[in-house]
């Protein structure tokens, strides 16, 4: 990930962290419209569930410029989501559904770089998940 990227990605987020609950329902609801089998795995308060969504988000874009220090906690979240029975073709889902949450929400700022920048974003936090949720299950 290059700088302009890391920028992209935070100046945008800076966009939409002001409405968390409202990101976190958009998102929430693109992903049960999509993968409505993912529906029965979030049995708790979907508002506090969004709030989770979105402080893991702010945490992730935030540690952009030292990716090290976000490594132990993105593996331990990982290894959690094994316990939920996430699996690795959720992450796709999980991925298109922020990226389409992500345009819906920053209208014209959503630019190729933009979604580009995300999308390797979430590619690296999502990949670092899946690595340590195979190690669990193994």
């Amino acid at each position: 990930m290059n700088q302009e990227q890391i920028q992209l990605v935070q100046s945008t987020f800076g966009r939409v962290r002001n409405d968390a609950d409202g990101v976190a329902s958009l998102f929430y609801g693109r992903l049960f419209e999509i993968a409505p089998e993912v529906r029965p795995m979030f049995r708790g308060d979907m508002t506090a569930q969004g709030r989770k969504l979105m402080s893991a988000l702010a945490l992730a874009v935030d540690s952009l410029t030292r990716l090290e220090s976000l490594i132990p906690a993105l593996e331990s979240l990982g290894r959690k989501h094994v316990q939920y029975g996430v699996q690795d073709k959720h992450y796709d889902v999980v991925g298109e559904a922020l990226l389409w949450t992500l345009e819906k929400g920053l209208g014209l700022a959503w630019t190729p770089e933009t979604r580009d920048a995300w999308a390797t974003t979430y590619g690296i936090v999502a990949s670092v998940m899946q690595k340590a949720a195979a190690e669990a299950a193994a």
